[in-house]
């Protein structure tokens, strides 16, 4: 079965602090963040700045965004890259000594830590457009079929004399043996495809399912 690929993305605002600080006999590292987390409409994350005072050195601001953007792709629900989100390095401290890029790195993955789950946030499924010719007399069984896999029909026309042409937009999960079932329901007389359209809001059920199964395939690896 092919692996359906969600994404993570965040409804509301949460602003978190990451204190990275490392004393190891010589020299020591030290990074301080505080940032903002919200929505955005973007496939990925947006990084900006508003620190005053030089807080935060400039020269650390390439760290904190590149820690950023590496925690983006393992989402906090699933593990699912993370889309549509902003991030704002508004606060921090810093070491004239041990301040170091890596230290500025580290606090960022502590913030986003600290922060992400308190974004409210949500499970996006992909949504595929389908596109179904077959017999007109297996009309009925399809678009039944659609329903049962929370489809929406969006146009029905004639392909030709005899064949019916169904337009259907259907969550990706629930297509993945549908070849096979295409088949059995027109006894091999029925052809489709399908192409991502979107991602939407996932329904908590499946979202409760698909997360369950990520943090148990999570558990075994580090049991292994």
């Amino acid at each position: 079965t092919p692996t359906v690929q969600y994404r993570e993305t965040i409804r509301g605002k949460a602003e978190a602090q990451g204190r990275h600080k490392k004393q190891s006999g010589g020299a020591g590292q030290f990074g301080d963040v505080w940032v903002r987390f919200e929505p955005c409409d973007s496939e990925e994350m947006v990084f900006s700045e508003e620190v005053f005072g030089g807080a935060v050195p400039k020269q650390y601001f390439p760290a904190v965004e590149a820690g950023l953007r590496e925690c983006m792709e393992h989402g906090v629900l699933a593990g699912f890259k993370v889309v549509g989100v902003k991030a704002t390095l508004y606060d921090g401290s810093y070491h004239p000594v041990d301040s170091k890029d890596i230290a500025f790195k580290a606090a960022a993955r502590l913030a986003y830590k600290a922060g992400m789950p308190n974004a409210k946030p949500i499970l996006l499924e992909p949504i595929g457009k389908v596109e179904v010719i077959a017999p007109e007399e297996y009309t009925g069984t399809l678009i039944g079929d659609f329903n049962k896999r929370r489809g929406i029909i969006m146009g029905m026309d004639a392909a030709d004399e005899k064949d019916q042409r169904i337009e259907a937009e259907v969550p990706m999960s629930e297509m993945q043996h549908y070849a096979t079932e295409l088949r059995s329901m027109t006894q091999g007389r029925g052809t489709y495809v399908i192409h991502f359209d979107r991602y939407e809001p996932a329904p908590s059920m499946i979202a409760d399912k698909v997360i369950k199964a990520a943090q148990e395939k999570k558990q075994a690896e580090e049991k292994e």
